[in-house]
């Protein structure tokens, strides 16, 4: 392994998603399933890696064989494991999903009464792997525990608001006591980050807006340099303070849409990091989340190049020709 900075370094959920192999039936009637790496920042890492850049995860796993199983996929997808610990007094998350393509997909966490992932305590943190990072990635879900909660500040502190500081507000109702008890820690959390993404809902927990425009400019005001705010069928929005862009979403046929926020923040990662145009970083992002929705899984269904470039292209051109 070489010291090299990363190229993407990120905090959080790390799991085993149980998928259904038949869509549009409840679990109860469902008879087989496939197995898949899952959790949010475990799927960004991989999505980021698949595009080609250099990443790796902060997490944690139980002392299992599901644990075995999630470090050895990250490795097989070309991500870092080498701080994935083991925290053997919790098991490994499993998650199962319903699939009732095009738009409802219920989640089952597993996480109970806590997980691995929220047992990375500051000392696990490599300060200096968060400080040398070209862009570090968390998420709101790593503050609603101790001692995880503690961790992220440490390395926030340690990284000192550099450039690209990302925040997924990636907002589970089920993993906080109450939404202000959310608030509270992802008011405190802004102060350390310099680009933030999430949706509507997640944004009106953030900063008490849902009106995409005035939700970025809040974000705007504590000091993000970029706000990204996802508005579903229109598309997305992302502001900085001298430039508004709005891109269109992809029409795509849903197999199940559960991974496609992951592979937007893979997308979105990439583009930041290559220094894009904000344009073209959010159509890219917007199509590497489409194709992954037309998908069944999400770690191993994140698009390559390629496959990113011909579909946000393609949609380029089609703007062009309307």
């Amino acid at each position: 392994m070489t010291n090299q900075p990363y190229d993407v370094l990120a905090i959080g959920r790390s799991g085993v998603d149980v998928y259904p192999l038949q869509t549009g039936v409840g679990l109860e009637d469902v008879e087989t399933f496939g197995k898949f790496l899952g959790g949010s920042a475990a799927n960004v890492a991989v999505a980021a890696a698949r595009l080609g850049n250099r990443s790796a995860l902060i997490s944690g796993v139980g002392d299992d064989p599901f644990g075995r199983y999630v470090r050895g996929e990250l490795a097989r997808l070309d991500v870092d494991n080498r701080y994935v610990t083991t925290h053997g007094e919790f098991p490994t998350p499993v998650t199962f999903c319903e699939i009732f393509p095009p738009d409802d997909f219920p989640l089952y966490f597993y996480r109970k009464p806590s997980a691995p992932d929220l047992q990375i305590s500051p000392d696990e943190i490599d300060t200096d792997a968060v400080r040398s990072a070209r862009l570090y990635w968390s998420t709101v879900t790593g503050l609603s525990e101790e001692p995880s909660r503690s961790a992220h500040f440490a390395a926030w502190t340690a990284r000192d608001r550099a450039p690209l500081t990302v925040l997924d507000l990636d907002y589970r109702p089920m993993f906080w006591a109450t939404p202000a008890a959310a608030t509270e820690q992802v008011q405190k959390a802004l102060a350390h980050v310099t680009v933030v993404v999430g949706n509507r809902e997640e944004c009106q927990i953030a900063v008490g807006e849902s009106n995409p425009h005035k939700a970025a400019d809040a974000l705007l005001d504590l000091g993000v340099e970029l706000a990204i705010v996802k508005q579903g069928p229109r598309g997305v929005l992302g502001k900085t303070r001298h430039s508004s862009v709005t891109v269109p979403p992809n029409e795509v046929d849903v197999v199940n849409g559960l991974g496609a926020g992951d592979a937007f923040g893979g997308s979105l990662c990439h583009g930041l990091l290559r220094g894009w145009s904000l344009e073209k970083t959010l159509r890219y992002a917007n199509a590497a989340g489409a194709i992954v929705a037309g998908r069944l899984e999400c770690s191993t269904a994140m698009p390559t190049v390629a496959e990113v470039a011909a579909l946000a292209e393609q949609t380029a051109a089609e703007a062009v020709n309307v």
